[in-house]
């Protein structure tokens, strides 16, 4: 008979950072009971995914063992551990269990999509526990960028793990819990098998930065400012929206939120009582009638998101606001790496206009929410686990994150996503690998990463597309009016002559020779004219486009 298994299996968030998704199951082997930690989102850049909205974990392993899943469990409030709920709880369908104002956010995306906002349950904090099969999960807060975050102690029959979840260890946080160091030790009596460990910040050597020292920064640079003050963070850090809207009241600025976002986490944390004397606010209407140098907005777009307020702002108006020379517009945030181009992008625009642009380059205006390498150290000291399993980063990360925990005399393992560890023996063991991927929310259709409809975009953006119709009489013989239309192609070649004559011409004379059996079929005859198109073009300009061939067969009257 075989042994029970304890697995852990990462879908996303262990080999990248965001789409954060990870399966724990405890059972007989290809029988046990799952539940899935976080469903997040990535977002998308114009290079690889273009006109993607959003992008999500590739969830067919779970779909196909759907039968062993009890619940979700979602760690805190941020889009890239709650921002999937929405587009794929219709394929789920199971309970999901969040503190207070995490479920405030997932009901949220539920209702968005039409789903049962009822299956959000509200979950108390460690020691209370939720049942979920052979498991017991507890939330034990800890402090992070936005309220009520929560590591996960996890029970099983086969021991105790405590996933992380994002978190820092900040003992005055401004808003939220600190971190209470005694409560964690408490969790982690018992003995803890494995640390599923946040690994973002294992590179940076230097303590971690509390909350509280960013606030009298930004009241100082906001008061010394001319002209209207413009801020952006992450809408979720409510903490530093706080910070922000202070420092814009203690100026005698009026405060504006801009953003949908921004609205959404605001309202939500009032509603759950997080927020109780966030200063008055006045709409986007009523801002433009205010002088510039008694506002301040709060925005969205952080990180170059080209539909977020910041964008429009750097491109000209956005609900009747406008910036002006001598204007300040501060970055309080990090840039997530891949976001750089499109973040200095919106910087440089705002240059162009004469704005000034203030940054968080000296350590100013923003601390992140994630643990230090000491303060991972720390989090290993007090949980003392037989092994360190690093998620929440790329591969680089996981594997330094794997050698501090051998360093400190633990086991460490690396495993990025779709890696299936057993953690039930004496030592963890690498027991399969499953195909991970990712799924792409395209407009409001799921597509997935290799049907093909990405790549075939891509192909057109780099080399254009040539639409080419024909005619086909009933006796096989191709009509001599052939037709080609040009996207995204030079209108002339190099000989100075339009690119679709010399096309049409070059295809004239091809299809001429070209006999009853090849005319007879689509396939043959298509081949013909993709290869004729393309040779026109690689002569022509040195590119060779996508072509799409349109064939028309005139029936006998």
């Amino acid at each position: 008979m075989a042994r029970d298994r304890l697995i852990y299996l990462p879908l996303g968030g262990a080999g990248e950072i965001g789409m954060n998704a990870y399966i724990y199951g405890y059972g007989p082997e290809g029988r046990e009971r799952l539940i899935l930690v976080d469903l997040g989102i990535a977002f998308p850049d114009m290079d690889t995914t273009p006109g993607v909205d959003v992008i999500v974990p590739d969830i067919a392993w779970l779909r196909d063992n759907l039968d062993r899943l009890e619940a979700l469990f979602i760690t805190h409030g941020h889009e890239d551990h709650v921002g999937g709920v929405g587009h794929l709880f219709q394929q789920l369908g199971k309970p999901i269990y969040a503190r207070a104002f995490t479920a405030n956010l997932a009901r949220r995306k539920l209702a968005e999509k039409g789903q049962d906002e009822n299956m959000v349950k509200v979950a108390g904090t460690f020691p209370d526990k939720v049942d979920a099969g052979p498991f017991q999960v507890s939330f034990l807060p800890v402090s992070h960028s936005i309220p009520e975050s929560s590591a996960l102690v996890i029970d099983s029959p086969a021991g105790r793990i405590i996933h992380t979840g994002d978190f820092k260890l900040d003992t005055s946080p401004v808003l939220g819990e600190p971190f209470d160091a005694d409560l964690w030790a408490e969790a982690a009596r018992p003995g803890v098998r494995a640390l599923v460990c946040d690994s973002t910040n294992v590179f940076n050597k230097h303590e971690g930065r509390s909350e509280a020292l960013v606030g009298p920064n930004i009241q100082d640079l906001v008061s010394r400012s001319k002209g209207m003050f413009v801020a952006t963070t992450f809408a979720s850090n409510v903490a530093r929206l706080q910070s922000l809207a202070r420092a814009g009241e203690a100026a005698g600025r009026s405060i504006c939120l801009m953003g949908r976002a921004m609205r959404r986490m605001t309202e939500a944390a009032v509603q759950e009582g997080l927020l109780t004397d966030f200063p008055k606010t006045v709409s986007p209407e009523d801002a433009a009638d205010i002088p510039r140098e008694n506002l301040m907005l709060i925005v969205t777009g952080s990180q170059g998101e080209r539909r977020a307020a910041s964008a429009q702002l750097s491109q000209g108006k956005y609900f009747g606001m406008e910036l002006e020379e001598g204007d300040t517009f501060l970055f309080s945030s990090k840039t997530i790496p891949g976001n750089e181009k499109s973040v200095a992008r919106i910087m440089n625009n705002f240059s162009e206009m004469g704005v000034d642009v203030v940054t968080d380059d000296d350590g100013l205006y923003h601390v992140s929410g994630h643990a230090n390498r000491p303060d991972l150290e720390e989090i290993q000291r007090i949980t003392d686990p037989q092994v360190v399993i690093p998620m929440h980063g790329e591969h680089r990360h996981l594997r330094e994150h794997a050698k501090l925990a051998l360093a400190n005399g633990r086991a460490g393992i690396v495993a990025p996503n779709g890696t299936m560890v057993d953690l039930a023996g004496n030592q963890p063991e690498i027991v399969d690998h499953i195909e991970s991927g990712r799924t792409y929310l395209d407009g409001s259709a799921l597509v997935g990463q290799f049907d093909g409809v990405i790549r075939d975009r891509i192909r057109m953006a780099l080399n254009g597309h040539a639409v080419v119709a024909v005619m086909v009489d009933d006796d096989d013989e191709i009509l001599e009016d052939t037709w080609v239309d040009l996207r995204g192609l030079p209108e002339l070649g190099d000989r100075g002559a339009p690119l679709a004559d010399l096309m049409e011409q070059h295809l004239a004379g091809q299809l001429a020779r070209v006999d009853t059996r090849t005319a007879g079929d689509d396939d043959k005859l298509e081949d013909v004219i993709v290869k004729g198109v393309r040779k026109v073009a690689q002569d022509e300009i040195g590119k060779r486009p996508e072509v799409t061939v349109l064939i028309t067969r005139l029936a006998a009257e």
